[in-house]
């Protein structure tokens, strides 16, 4: 029997894309992040579904090669007695499917402080330790860490290092990493947006609300831009602002970040914030960003 590929190191492993699974399972010891990796993997676009019932599998593999994309799941020691028939299961699957079994672990003490400052029970419960436990369940998926295809020992990885690590391994090479931007326009006067990740404020641009034939406009007329670009710090803010957001994008990327929402907020919403989200959308566009934009209070 093969050994499974181990990635133990913070680093990410390089890509596997060529050969892409269409079904990951993801198992392992209580508390090395299952659910971390699991969302990790509906991020990079599959199918993610935890503790699916082990004889449900088969169909569930079936069902997602139907619908053409790629799945993970988790199966665990949360199936009780079920477990044992997960490897007959699983080389079955195997010779249907292309299919990878992940194995995350990490050192008994290590597991025994994550549910230490969590403070939840070991899923195997009763009367016993957590240390006790933790090596009742090593015992218990000793045959399916045998199968495994890819190992990864967690102990020294934080959860930002496990996705990383997972995206890097699993992303498909075909496509781009994917972070939906959202670049809003509103008005301090209404409250800052709640779901802002960035808020900039462009009070200090000249307000065309002063000014009676713009009073009625938005910074999408063209004379109001105008207006707002004959100001050198217009062009400079917006020079500025762009180059910081296409240096810090890729390292949101890199952090698994799937959305970011980026604020710009005037007195009223109605001028200096609406024309600068319009520019920077523009930028981040001819960048290669997928960025949405939208005026909150450009109505009001």
């Amino acid at each position: 029997m093969s050994k499974p590929k181990s990635i133990s190191a913070s680093v990410p492993a390089p890509s596997d894309a060529h050969s892409s699974p269409e079904i990951v399972i993801i198992t392992g010891m209580s508390g090395s992040g299952k659910l971390t990796a699991l969302k990790a993997f509906e991020d990079l676009g599959f199918y993610a579904v935890d503790n699916l019932p082990i004889a449900l599998v088969p169909k569930f593999a079936d069902l997602s090669h139907e619908s053409k994309k790629r799945a993970a799941l988790i199966i665990d020691i949360r199936e009780g007695e079920s477990l044992k028939e997960f490897p007959r299961i699983f080389r079955e699957l195997t010779a249907r499917r292309s299919s990878t079994l992940v194995f995350l672990d990490a050192q008994d003490e290590v597991l025994r402080r994550r549910f230490s400052e969590t403070r939840r029970p070991h899923p195997l419960g009763g009367d016993e330790t957590v240390l006790t436990s933790l090596r009742t369940e090593r015992e218990q998926l000793a045959p399916i860490r045998a199968l495994a295809d890819v190992y990864v020992d967690t102990s020294k990885l934080n959860v930002h290092d496990l996705r990383s690590l997972i995206s890097a391994k699993f992303h498909d090479a075909k496509e781009s990493p994917k972070l939906v931007i959202y670049v809003n326009s509103f008005g301090f006067r209404h409250g800052v947006p709640p779901d802002s990740d960035l808020v900039f404020d462009v009070r200090f641009l000249p307000n065309p609300n002063y000014i009676a034939e713009f009073k009625e406009l938005t910074g999408r007329h063209p004379s109001v831009a105008r207006y707002i670009r004959s100001f050198p710090q217009t062009d400079e803010f917006i020079n500025r602002i762009s180059e910081l957001l296409i240096y810090l994008l890729p390292h949101y990327i890199r952090e698994g970040k799937s959305y970011l929402t980026i604020s710009f907020g005037c007195t009223g919403g109605h001028h200096r914030s609406v024309f600068i989200a319009s520019e920077i959308d523009k930028r981040l566009k001819k960048a290669g960003y997928k960025v949405k934009e939208s005026h909150r209070d450009i109505n009001r």
